[in-house]
């Protein structure tokens, strides 16, 4: 760097940068040659690189694996029975329940909003009697080790703002991602893998889909290391890992710590903390390539556990490889590990989407709560299943007793979590006969991810960061509370 340049970055680095963020980072650092560092077999006892004083309660749950279905799936066709619609195949949606909500360009059109009954069988399940699709079979099978929650409700109408919502706490871009804060706030309890992983499988349903933006698993204002690691689901699982042609492991030791030497000369220099995270990440991605090569590789996995997965299970890229990954991932103390399933935007083309879509999922899912419940590691690893909003009970464009589509809908939808402290055998909050509004126990995004955090030990109302003069968090500026009656221990 010569003088002008390196003038212009120490007048860039103001006094109020410097003591807000300068020395969180270093002594973030500092935090980290101190904490435990990771054995050869991945794990460590103790948390590494998390703030002071978190967890900030005893935590219900170690880890979370979140099972995202993008493009948001139709609850009153997979969760949300609705047996009364059937005698109002066709009719007009009454105003007094759409109330004069808001409805996308893409229906809006519509001369009319025809009610839709869903064209799958129902059946009531396990102790707690939840009724499941027939779409659903396996799903249906574990539906006591579920608190399944439908009256999720969010003010986002279209894909790109409501999943940035409810993956980030806001629908502008810009913000943290979950995985971020609790990587920011608890750490990692293995250093040779990432805190926060992110794994966005193919799907089956259909050719299109909602694209998926960095930005869900990003850090935002947040120090750069504790974004999301996406693995590919072909080739390398991260590019670059391996060492190129001509250069072994030695050689790139070498050149790490010779690089190792400069950045921490521009850190003493400018105290930019992005350059220790810079630091930092060159030192993972050295580790990784032994620790990924050996977390993705299954020739080791009994064959009744792939078969538990399903035959596509040793298919990489595909979401019961992942389900897979995320159980290995759960041994290994990775603190969060999201998988985006896409494809779930059925506009048209129920009856053909649909079913394929579930098939694509629904055994992988019930595997995952299975494998990770016969290992022991259910109760301390959360799990979550959901998208971003829901399905309208009227139909978009053309309607058959056959097949009919849905548009998007904020203002009901179904998620389940299990493990981690969570309730086992629940049916939390109701729906009215359109499943259309909530009429009891509503649960707002926000409270979703309190709850979220919660279990994990975190109180969200203090699992905060400042930026551009506000103190930030994933809750937003709402008076919000977690969900307890979610969670074991409360009534």
């Amino acid at each position: 760097m010569d003088q002008q340049a390196y003038n212009q970055v120490r007048t860039a680095m103001t006094r109020r940068h410097f003591f807000s963020q300068g020395a969180m980072g270093i002594g973030a650092a500092a935090l980290a040659t101190m904490a435990p560092q990771a054995s050869h077999g991945g794990a460590v006892t103790a948390a590494a690189g998390g703030l002071p004083g978190l967890p900030h309660f005893a935590p219900k749950a170690k880890r979370a694996i979140y099972l995202f279905m993008a493009g948001a799936p139709s609850q009153i066709d997979l969760f949300d029975y609705k047996p009364g619609l059937a005698d109002r195949f066709d009719q007009d949606l009454p105003e007094s329940i759409r109330a004069g909500q808001r409805i996308t360009t893409m229906t809006s059109g519509q001369d009319r909003l025809p009610i839709a009954p869903s064209k799958y069988a129902f059946s009531q399940h396990g102790q707690s009697g939840a009724w499941v699709s027939e779409l659903l079979p396996h799903t249906a099978k574990m539906v006591d080790d579920l608190a399944i929650i439908k009256s999720l409700h969010t003010e986002a109408i279209n894909h790109d703002p409501a999943i940035t919502f409810i993956c980030t706490g806001d629908q502008q871009p810009g913000r943290a991602s979950l995985g971020s804060w609790l990587s920011y706030g608890l750490g990692t309890t293995n250093q040779d893998l990432p805190g926060f992983v992110v794994l966005t499988p193919k799907w089956s349903a259909k050719r299109d889909a909602q694209a998926l933006f960095s930005r869900l698993w990003g850090s935002g204002f947040l120090p750069g290391k504790h974004q999301g690691v996406s693995l590919r689901a072909q080739g390398d699982p991260v590019l670059f890992l391996s060492d190129p042609p001509g250069v072994d492991r030695a050689a790139r030791r070498r050149m790490l710590d010779r690089l190792a030497v400069f950045n921490e000369r521009t850190l003493a220099a400018i105290g930019d903390p992005e350059t220790q995270t810079r630091i930092e990440q060159y030192e993972m991605a050295f580790r990784m390539q032994s620790s990924v090569p050996e977390l993705t590789e299954i020739s080791d996995e009994p064959q009744s556990v792939l078969d538990m997965y399903g035959p596509e299970a040793t298919e990489p890229g595909t979401f019961a490889a992942s389900c897979l990954l995320a159980r290995r991932m759960a041994e290994r103390d990775v603190r969060f590990t999201q998988i985006f399933h896409r494809g779930w935007d059925q506009h048209g083309d129920v009856a053909g989407d649909l079913p394929r879509q579930c098939k694509d999922m629904d055994q992988a899912c019930w595997a995952l709560v299975q494998d990770l419940k016969q290992r022991g590691l259910l109760d301390e690893t959360l799990v979550i299943w959901g998208g971003e909003f829901g399905r309208t009970a009227y139909c978009q464009g053309a309607l058959t007793r056959e097949n009919y589509g849905r548009d998007h809908h904020p203002r009901c939808f179904t998620m389940w979590m299990a493990g981690g402290g969570v309730k086992p055998g629940v049916v939390y909050g109701e729906t009215d006969e359109f499943s259309y509004n909530v009429i009891d126990k509503p649960v707002h995004i926000h409270e979703l991810n309190a709850t979220i955090l919660h279990a994990l030990g975190v109180d969200h109302q203090r699992l905060t960061y400042r930026s551009q003069g506000l103190d930030m968090r994933l809750t937003g500026v709402e008076n919000v509370e977690p969900v307890l009656g979610l969670l074991q221990g409360n009534p």
